[in-house]
C-alpha cells in the first residue's frame, strides 16, 4: 500500500480516560474484531497480559493494524499510568500522530500534561477526542478551555454534542454543519442522520463561524469562500484543517462516549482527513557511521535500509523487535546491519502484530510499523541499517528509576534462575534496572514506582514461575556536586614485568545549579554524568574511550554514602604522555584516582527524588487529605475547585508517598483518585539522615 494511505498514531491519556475503550472500539468498527473487547470485563484485546486484565489498566503498549476508508492505520494503545510512561516515551519517537483522550468530567489531568510534553518533544502531531460525555458531570467546553490553558495549545472544537449525560447519543459535525445519531449499544443499527435541533441551532452556527473565521486566517481558499459571503465546501475546510494539523498550529477536537460506541466512526475518520502519513513528516535524521556527518532518511522502498528498534518483549518462544521502517524494505531472511555492537543480525520474521497475535509478512517497506524476530543482539534505541554506509539514529533517552527493592529467591536453589529472569525483564524494559549487591548477594531491582515494581514480581510469578521475597520500597538517592573540585593521578609502575604508565588531570563541577541545603522546597532536575576533553589534553586518542568508560563507571558509586553521581560534568584538561610507556591500564586507573581525589576536593549534597502530585476529591474530605499531606511536609501549590470536587497540586518527597493509595482511599472513602510524576530532586534534610540509615561512608 502507498505510504500516503498509511496513518501510524498512538491513542494517548492519562489514566481511566478511556484509552483502551477507544481502541477497542476502533477494532470492532473497522472489522478487525467481531465483539467489542471490554476493559472491565477484563476482555480487552489491547490489554492481552493477565496482568492488564486483572487490573484493568494497560501496562505495556500493543501494536494493531486496522484498515478504514481504503487506508491502513497502525494502532498503538498506550499506558496512562506514569509507572510505565517509558513504553509513551519510546512510542511518541516512532509514531507520526496522536488522538490525545480527555475525561470529559475531570479534563486535562496529570498524566495527559506529561504526555503532551511527550508529544511535543517528538514533534508527534495531535487531535484530541473528548470522551465519557455519557458521564455526570461531561462538560465539553470545559474540557476545550482545558486543553487550551493547561497544554497551550489551539484546541478548536470540530464537532458539537447534542445531549448530556445518559441523553448523550448525537453530534453535529461543524465542517459540513450535520448531525448524525448513534443508536443505543443494543438496537445494532447503523449511525443515520438527523436534523440539527432547534435548541442547540444558534450555538452550533457560532462554533462553526468560529471555525470557518479560524481557518479563514491561514487558507486562502477559505478567505475567499468568506470574502464571497459563501459557504465554504467541506473538502475545503477539511483541507485546511489538515494544512494546520501538519503545521502544528491547531488541534481539532472531538466529541464523544466510546463505552456506549458514540462517535467512534466518526474520530476514524478524523485520524485519516487530519493526521499526517509517512510521506507528510520530514524525513527522519541520522548520522553517517563512518565519518559523523549528517544525513535524512526519506521513506523510499528502493532507498538504503534505516530503521529503529523502539521495543523489546522477551517471548518464551521468540524475542521480538518492534522495529519502525523510515527508509528501505526488510524481508524474512534478509541481514541487516547494527551498529551499536557492529555486527550483522539475520531476521528470521517480519510480523505485524495484532496485541499478542502474530501475522507473519513477505516484507514491510517504509512507513511500516512491525515486530522482527531473530535479532539476537538488537535491543531498544539501535539501528538497523545497511552495512555499507551505515546510518545510526539518535538512540531513546530513558529515565532514571526513582524506587529501588532487594530481591530474594523464596528457595535458595531458584539463585541463578532469578538471575536469569531479572535479566530478561530487564531486557524488554529499559527503565528496569538489575544490578548484584556484591557484600550481601542479594539481587537489587529498580524502577519507576510502586506498581512498576509489583507488576515485575507478578511476572516473575506468572512467567517465570518464581516465589521471591522482597524488601521495604527504597528511593533511589543521587549524590550531586555543589561545587567544583580537581584531581590529579599518575600510575607509573611494572606490572607483571610490564611498564605501566598513564597520568590524568581533571576537574569535576555542577552540570547545573543544585538547590542549597537550606531550601527544602526547591527542586533540582538532575542529568546523567557527562564527560568534556579539553583540546590540549594530552591523554591520548586512542585511550580516551577507555578513560571515559572508567570515569563513568567510577561516578556511578558517589563519595558520601555509595549512592550514584548525578547532575556532574568531568572536565579532563590535563595529564601526561609517553608513547613508549602508556597504557590503558594506566590511565584508567589514574582517571579513576583523579576523580575520586576531585569529588574528595568538592562539596556533595545527598539528593531525593521529588514527585509533583496532583489529587482530585469531594469537597468535604480535602481538608483531612490536605492535612495528611501537610504531614508529610508536601509543598502545596494550589488548590481549585471544579464543580463539586477540589483539586490540590504540589510536590511532595518520594520517600513520604509510599503506600500512599491506601492511606488516600481510607481519607476519601475511596472517593479521591491521585497520580504521582517525577519531578526533579531536592536536598535530605541532614536531621533526616540518621532515621532513614543513611550513614556517611
Amino acid at each position: 500500500m502507498s505510504e500516503s494511505r498509511l496513518r501510524n498514531i498512538g491513542i494517548v491519556a492519562h489514566i481511566d480516560a478511556g484509552k483502551t475503550t477507544v481502541s477497542e472500539r476502533i477494532l470492532f468498527y473497522s472489522g478487525v474484531e467481531r465483539r467489542m473487547g471490554e476493559v472491565h470485563e477484563g476482555s480487552a484485546v489491547m490489554d492481552w497480559m493477565e496482568e492488564e486484565r486483572r487490573r484493568g489498566i494497560t501496562i505495556t503498549s500493543a501494536a494493531t493494524t486496522v484498515p478504514w476508508r481504503d487506508h491502513h492505520i497502525n494502532l498503538i494503545d498506550t499506558p496512562g499510568h506514569v509507572d510505565f510512561t517509558i513504553e509513551v516515551e519510546r512510542c511518541m519517537r516512532v509514531l507520526d500522530g496522536a488522538v490525545l483522550v480527555v475525561n470529559a468530567v475531570a479534563g486535562v489531568q496529570a498524566q495527559s500534561e506529561t504526555v503532551w510534553r511527550q508529544i511535543v518533544r517528538h514533534n508527534v502531531r495531535s487531535i484530541a477526542f473528548v470522551n465519557q460525555m455519557d458521564r455526570p458531570g461531561a462538560d465539553f467546553f470545559g474540557a476545550v478551555a482545558d486543553l487550551r490553558d493547561r497544554l497551550g495549545v489551539t484546541a478548536l472544537p470540530v464537532q458539537y454534542p447534542i445531549g448530556t449525560e445518559r441523553e448523550f447519543r448525537a453530534i453535529v459535525d461543524l465542517v459540513t454543519g450535520e448531525a448524525t445519531l448513534f443508536p443505543s449499544e443494543d438496537s445494532g443499527r447503523e449511525p443515520r442522520p438527523i436534523p440539527v435541533p432547534d435548541d442547540v441551532a444558534d450555538e452550533v452556527g457560532v462554533l462553526r463561524a468560529e471555525l470557518i473565521e479560524t481557518l479563514a486566517n491561514e487558507d486562502e481558499g477559505v478567505l475567499a469562500a468568506v470574502l464571497e459571503d459563501r459557504e465554504p465546501d467541506p473538502e475545503q475546510l477539511r483541507s485546511a484543517i489538515r494544512a494546520r494539523v501538519l503545521a502544528g498550529t491547531l488541534m481539532p477536537v472531538l466529541v464523544g462516549a466510546a463505552l456506549r460506541n458514540v462517535a467512534i466512526q466518526p474520530l476514524m475518520d478524523a485520524v485519516v482527513d487530519y493526521l499526517p502519513s509517512p510521506l507528510d513528516v520530514p524525513p527522519v535524521k541520522g548520522r553517517r557511521m563512518d565519518d559523523g556527518s549528517p544525513v535524512a532518511a526519506p521513506p523510499l522502498a528502493d532507498g538504503p535500509l534505516v530503521a529503529l528498534a523502539f521495543k523489546l518483549i522477551a517471548d518464551p518462544s521468540e524475542d521480538l523487535v518492534f522495529t519502525r521502517i523510515y527508509s528501505g524494505t526488510i524481508e524474512p531472511g534478509r541481514k541487516v546491519f547494527n551498529p551499536r555492537v557492529g555486527r550483522m543480525e539475520r531476521v528470521a520474521r517480519v510480523l505485524r502484530m495484532h496485541a499478542d497475535t502474530r501475522v507473519a509478512l513477505e516484507r514491510a517497506g517504509p512507513g511500516e510499523i512491525v515486530a522482527l524476530s531473530g535479532c539476537k543482539q538488537t535491543v531498544t534505541g539501535d539501528t538497523l541499517t545497511e552495512h555499507d554506509g551505515a546510518v545510526v539514529l539518535e538512540e531513546l533517552d530513558f529515565p532514571e528509576p526513582v524506587i529501588t527493592l532487594v530481591v530474594e529467591p523464596s528457595a535458595m536453589g531458584d539463585r541463578d534462575k532469578l538471575g536469569h529472569a531479572l535479566g530478561r525483564l530487564a531486557f524488554e524494559d529499559p527503565s528496569f534496572r538489575v544490578s548484584e549487591d556484591a557484600e550481601t548477594g542479594q539481587w537489587l531491582v529498580a524502577g519507576m514506582g510502586e506498581l512498576h515494581l509489583e507488576i515485575k514480581r507478578h511476572r516473575l510469578a506468572d512467567d517465570f514461575h518464581l516465589e521471591v521475597n522482597v524488601g521495604r520500597p527504597r528511593v533511589a538517592y543521587r549524590e550531586a556536586p555543589t561545587s567544583a573540585g580537581v584531581g590529579k593521578a599518575e600510575v607509573d609502575r611494572v606490572l607483571a614485568g610490564t611498564r605501566v604508565f598513564g597520568a590524568v588531570e581533571l576537574e569535576v563541577r555542577p552540570a547545573s545549579p543544585v538547590a542549597p541545603k537550606d531550601d527544602e522546597a526547591a527542586v533540582t532536575a538532575l542529568v546523567a554524568p557527562t564527560l568534556v576533553w579539553d583540546e590540549d589534553c594530552l591523554v591520548p586518542e586512542a585511550l580516551r574511550t577507555a578513560v571515559a568508560t572508567s570515569l563513568l563507571l567510577e561516578a556511578t558509586v558517589g563519595p558520601r554514602f555509595g549512592f550514584p553521581m548525578g547532575g556532574l560534568e568531568i572536565r579532563v584538561f590535563g595529564g601526561a604522555s609517553f608513547p613508549d610507556r602508556d597504557s590503558e591500564l594506566g590511565f584508567t586507573q589514574a582517571a579513576s584516582a583523579a576523580l575520586r581525589q576531585a569529588l574528595a576536593n568538592a562539596e556533595v549534597m545527598l539528593l531525593e527524588p521529588v514527585m509533583s502530585f496532583e489529587i482530585e476529591a469531594p469537597a468535604e474530605f480535602m481538608s483531612g487529605i490536605i492535612g495528611a499531606l501537610n504531614a508529610k511536609q508536601a509543598d502545596i501549590r494550589d488548590l481549585s475547585v471544579d464543580g463539586e470536587l477540589r483539586r490540590v497540586v504540589g510536590k511532595v518527597p518520594l520517600e513520604k508517598m509510599f503506600g500512599y493509595a491506601s492511606t488516600l482511599r481510607s481519607l476519601s472513602q475511596g472517593r479521591a483518585s491521585f497520580s504521582l510524576i517525577p519531578a526533579g530532586f531536592r536536598p535530605v534534610p541532614p536531621d533526616e539522615l540518621a532515621e532513614r540509615g543513611l550513614v556517611w561512608r
